[in-house]
């Protein structure tokens, strides 16, 4: 007789994640099995669909949350942040509230996991009760989140199991019974089918080549962007194609630093062998459904929407289609996939091999398998063949495509036309080989790199961290922006220019460009001929006399030249515009080790132009940092 999972009367956890790329989300649902696992009626939302009333429901509630641009919580976060801010809210309010928190957070940022630690403190102060250790991660770990996660929620497991006991003769859920899935898929009756369209229709397109097909999906808040241009802007024989690309949209407003989101589609081969190697092909394209697995939870309003975001459920879909626009077979697996896929092989060999990677003490041999060759979960199930899971619970197995965020890099009168919009994008197409020798391409840029003018697609317009007001158009800035780093800072020197060119006009030309303060650009990449990007606006922007760039050229000589180099060259000018003007610095690009490296050039830069010491010169730019002078965008 199979296991009873049902949970124990007047036990719940409600489990809440604040999210900007889905790694939150992940942990969220990690939390969520483990306390499914010990008999408490489970719940994970978005912080944005919790309020505070419902804080007082549960037993205990568990927070994952990470931090974004200048340490503040994800979009789907602010409105819960808003409603615990409020200064109506009295001390103790939150007494009942027995709650835990993980903070998922980049120590090569200033503000390494702020939003948790803003979170946790208000909570605290609202009268909220810690249960255990406050947990945080950071992407810099040599193991990944997971380094720090795990041995963080073996505890956690245990203290819950500690403090709160089940009932005698009850037993937590072993680690080797499946829990039972919250929605399955099953096939649409005959007279259903006919009286619904499948949603959405698949075009043509993908029947003469293996390219996704030109369908729109249904985005929430979405727009529909057209392509006009998709332009290779990196020398043909240059180790990276980066791409230009120019997207027209209907009017809107967007400010330097704002973000685009595009949603990616699976290849049609990745997904004929993806149901090819589960043997899934002879239902590939039957109308299915969404169907709750338990009673009476489709009427409740505490259970959860289906898994699977940005499809209308009231439409019959197919295995191909959620596979094609929403499930990412392409993403690197985490532990719990592999924890699933034990169970549907009969091949003692694998079924031993998968358990492995879920055991806490070989993280590293999990690491090493899955993050460090970037091995998709296609190629997983392809190494082990004798796995073979029901289609009908495939929404458990395989994550949701996640929709990739992009710095616009047009601003200013770049961004008018008639009529429309005008989004610009600098997208490094991400294709190498890893340590197996085989070729990586991120799921986003693949997709991307196959638009063609003409092409239509979904998108998201979302504002950025950088924050720029029009006040601080009339500042000098000091932007520091290594290879595709240089997108946001283009679009603030266009945005730059036009407000210059207005004040010139509202004064009738007596605000010459003369008398306008120059900005300063640093910007780096491996060779001018191969990876200079927008060689000849700069050029440009330098004759009129308001901008001054600095290149740093790391191959094109025998020793290496970075940013943070000429940021030391130029100590009297970076100095001058931050101290004299109180000008901003901004600081995009690739996190890792140069946005510590820019921060340490600073730092050098103060104590020799300031006279400071270097505690003093580190007090003097965290105070810019405070005040909205310094800001980072990282990716």
């Amino acid at each position: 007789m199979a296991l009873s999972q049902d949970p124990v009367p007047g036990r719940s956890a409600l489990v809440l994640y604040g999210s900007e790329t889905g790694s939150a989300q992940d942990i969220a649902e990690e939390l969520g099995r483990l306390t499914e696992r010990l008999r408490f009626a489970t719940r994970v939302l978005e912080l944005n669909n919790c309020s505070l009333n419902q804080l007082l429901k549960h037993t205990i509630v568990l927070f994952a949350i990470s931090t974004t641009g200048q340490g503040d919580l994800p979009a789907n976060a602010q409105s819960f942040w808003k409603s615990i801010r409020s200064a109506r809210l009295r001390p103790g309010c939150l007494q009942k509230v027995n709650f835990v928190s993980f903070g998922l957070g980049d120590s090569s940022y200033p503000q390494f996991n702020w939003a948790h630690r803003k979170l946790f403190n208000r909570l605290v102060q609202l009268g909220a009760i810690p249960i255990y250790d406050r947990g945080e991660s950071d992407e810099q770990h040599p193991e990944g989140i997971d380094g720090s996660f795990l041995p963080w929620s073996i505890g956690l497991y245990e203290r819950i199991c500690n403090d709160y006991p089940l009932p005698e003769g009850v037993t937590p859920i072993p680690n080797n019974v499946l829990l039972r899935p919250k929605w399955e898929l099953q096939l649409l009756k005959a007279d259903q089918a006919t009286s619904m369209s499948i949603n959405p229709p698949i075009s043509g397109r993908q029947a003469y080549d293996d390219q996704p097909d030109d369908s729109l999906l249904s985005i929430p808040s979405g727009l529909v962007a057209k392509v006009e241009t998709n332009e290779r802007v990196t020398a043909t024989s240059h180790w990276q194609d980066v791409r230009h690309l120019t997207l027209s949209t209907p009017p809107v407003s967007y400010s330097p630093g704002d973000v685009l989101t595009i949603y990616p589609k699976n290849f049609p081969s990745d997904v004929s062998n993806f149901l090819d190697i589960m043997k899934w092909t002879s239902v590939a394209d039957e109308p299915l459904c969404f169907h709750p697995t338990m009673q009476n939870h489709a009427e409740s309003p505490e259970y959860p929407s289906p898994p699977v975001k940005n499809i209308d459920t009231s439409r019959p879909l197919t295995l191909r289609l959620l596979l094609t626009n929403h499930l990412d077979i392409m993403a690197i697996p985490r532990r719990s996939f592999f924890a699933i896929l034990s169970h549907f092989t009969e091949d003692n060999f694998q079924h031993n091999r998968l358990l492995e990677f879920t055991d806490p003490q070989y993280i590293d041999e999990l690491y090493d398998y899955t993050t460090r060759p970037r091995r998709s979960i296609l190629e997983v199930l392809q190494e082990f063949e004798t796995v073979k899971v029901p289609w009908q619970s495939v929404c458990s197995l395989v994550p949701t495509i996640r929709g990739r965020q992009f710095s616009i890099a047009s601003g200013g009168n770049l961004k008018r036309g008639p009529a429309i919009t005008n989004i610009e994008l600098l997208i490094a197409i991400v294709k190498y080989r890893t340590v197996i020798k085989r070729v990586r391409q991120g799921v986003c840029t693949r997709y991307v790199a196959t638009l063609r003018p003409g092409s239509k697609l979904s998108v998201t317009l979302q504002r950025g961290s950088l924050s720029v007001k029009r006040e601080d158009l009339n500042k000098p800035v000091i932007m520091i922006g290594p290879g595709t780093g240089i997108a946001p800072l283009r679009s603030l020197v266009h945005e730059r220019d036009m407000y210059l060119d207005e004040v010139d006009s509202d004064n009738k030309g007596r605000f010459s460009s003369s008398s306008r303060s120059r900005d300063i650009l640093f910007f780096g990449c491996r060779n001018r001929a191969s990876d200079y990007f927008f060689e000849r606006e700069w050029h440009s922007f330098s004759q009129k006399r308001t901008l001054d760039i600095f290149t740093a050229f790391s191959r094109d000589q025998r020793q290496k030249v970075y940013v943070q180099d000429l940021i030391r060259k130029y100590a009297h000018q970076v100095f001058s515009a931050v101290d004299t003007n109180d000008g901003l610095v901004y600081v995009c690009g690739s996190s890792g080790k140069m946005p510590q490296a820019v921060r340490e050039a600073l730092i050098e830069v103060f104590q020799q132009e300031g006279r400071f010491q270097r505690k003093e010169a580190e007090l003097y730019l965290a105070n810019m940092e405070k005040t909205g002078r310094y800001k980072q965008e990282t990716w």
